[in-house]
């Protein structure tokens, strides 16, 4: 059995079941505020590092072959196998830098350990670059030419554009990387001054400075990328927090009106039977059957009492009608009605009010209009309310009609129309909407409580049919209730008696 479920529509009416959401909902766009407010790194020191030691260990395996290759080259142009003994202080380094970067990788990143493993990075660069200088400072004897020299540029150019493809996410690997080897050849070639060394010097150092800016640019690139990640990232989790402080705002919403209906639709006894004992007493005094009433002030007074008790006993349908709608309790007792009679009835209802204020009151009712589908005490509702309504706000000696007929797609309607005052295009919304008034009618003396279009609105949708208004000021107001089709009863014609078939023998063979 679940717990913490609402069991009760009526006796729990708040329902705490989304509990646990609430808290979970709360602790999540805290923490995404404070990380909103206190921003993130500029530098992303973190991310940069992570990306770095992963790039390093997924090529580990470049320097000792690129390495190999150019030991192995240089016996093949030396003739001196003693060139491979450089190779192992080469690979020695390119080791120790592998197992700082797994050190590195296993270990928690943070912002601090991230700087300091950078340090401990350019070090171990530095590091190869020692490396990189024993191998520049070797020379041949035996080699004619500027030959080992080209060897030596050639293999320099190459370990500098391996260096700054896969370190360029470690600032300044490059400079810390060939900066000895740098100044062996700088210091080589202020000794022999030989025209080949100044040379290979020259386009080394040229080969640093460009493939440095190369690195820098691409470590530009990818920090702008992660800042737009970043950034991307922000916006996601803030659209987030946006998207579930809005359904759970809408849940308790929801959950508070929910809880109103209730609450209204369970008290509709405790609220009407205090209001006709006073509408039954105030009617007896008023009326004098008890006895006489000596003060005629005391008359008027009852009659007062009475029709304010009336007007209350109003008030209190009209919610209990909307708030049961709403509660989903407004059953619908459907039987075959005809809406003509229905609107001959209403029309009969309000004409002592019309006839007061001198309105005409004409109908253009379809002959022949088959019935419908539907309940007869909520059509008798939607009728009288729209009715009511234009009787209201009609002025003395103005005129409304009522038509009952066929829709295009074969439903009927009532529509009812009148000379008033009319409602402005703006406020038709408002009109529309629960306890919403217009402008015209906030100034009437006869006020409403704005329930009575809602509720029609509420009928007709629970019999699948629609409402239209249209106004225009100082023009009038139109009012149109529209059943479907499919509520529509069509008779269907005798079926004309039939010969009925002869018996067919049968015949076995």
């Amino acid at each position: 059995m679940r717990t913490g479920v609402s069991t009760s529509t009526d006796k729990n009416i708040v329902d705490r079941s989304h509990s646990h959401r609430n808290r979970a909902v709360s602790k999540a766009v805290r923490q995404t505020r404070e990380r909103l407010q206190t921003g993130h790194s500029s530098n992303f020191d973190r991310e940069l590092m992570i990306m770095h030691v992963e790039t390093m260990l997924q090529g580990a395996a470049v320097v000792p072959i690129f390495a190999v290759i150019v030991a192995a080259l240089g016996v093949y142009l030396t003739r001196d196998a003693q060139i491979f003994l450089w190779t192992i202080p080469i690979l020695s380094a390119h080791a120790l830098n592998m197992l700082l970067g797994r050190r590195a990788k296993k270990q928690d990143m943070t912002l601090e350990s991230a700087r300091k493993w950078r340090q401990i990075l350019l070090l171990g660069q530095l590091l190869t670059g020692l490396c990189w200088a024993i191998f520049a400072m070797q020379s041949c004897s035996t080699c004619g030419g500027d030959s080992f020299s080209l060897y030596k540029g050639t293999a320099l150019l190459v370990a500098i554009c391996i260096t700054a493809v896969s370190s360029f996410m470690l600032p300044r690997a490059v400079p810390f990387c060939f900066a000895p080897a740098t100044v062996a050849l700088a210091v080589t070639a202020a000794v022999t001054r030989r025209p080949a060394d100044i040379a290979l010097i020259a386009a080394i150092s040229f080969a640093v400075i460009f493939f440095t800016f190369i690195a820098n640019r691409m470590f530009q690139s990818n920090l702008k990328i992660l800042s737009f990640q970043s950034e991307k990232d922000d916006l996601i989790a803030e659209l987030e927090v946006a998207n579930s402080m809005s359904d759970e705002a809408r849940r308790r919403a929801e959950d508070a009106n929910l809880a109103k209906s209730r609450f209204l639709a369970s008290m509709s006894h405790e609220l009407r039977t205090p209001l006709n004992a006073i509408l039954g007493f105030s009617e007896v005094m008023s009326s004098e059957v008890m006895g006489p009433l000596n003060n005629p002030t005391y008359r008027e007074y009852t009659t007062d009492i009475h029709r304010s008790g009336q007007h209350l006993l109003n008030l209190i349908n009209e919610i209990l009608d909307l708030s049961r709608i709403e509660a989903g309790k407004y059953e619908l007792n459907e039987e075959a009605i005809s809406l003509i009679d229905i609107a001959e009835d209403c029309i009969g209802m309000v004409q002592l009010r019309a006839r007061g204020k001198n309105i005409s009151i004409s109908s253009q009712i379809e002959p022949q209009l088959p019935t419908v589908w539907a309940d007869e005490k909520s059509m008798r509702q939607v009728i009288l309310n729209l009715l009511s309504n234009a009787v209201k706000f009609t002025p003395q000696g103005g005129e409304i009609s009522i038509k009952v007929g066929w829709t295009a797609g074969g439903g009927e309607y009532v529509a009812i129309k009148d000379n008033g005052p009319g409602i402005p295009e703006d406020e038709i919304p408002v009109v529309l909407s629960t306890f919403g008034q217009g402008s015209i009618a906030i100034k009437s003396a006869e006020q409403g409580t704005g329930l009575g279009l809602p509720i029609v609105q509420a009928i007709l949708a629970k019999h699948d049919g629609q409402f239209v208004l249209k106004s225009k000021l100082r023009e009038g107001t139109e009012v149109i209730a529209i059943l479907p089709a499919k509520r529509v009863l069509q008779s269907l014609p005798a079926v004309e008696d039939a010969p009925l078939a002869g018996r067919r023998k049968r015949s076995f063979a």
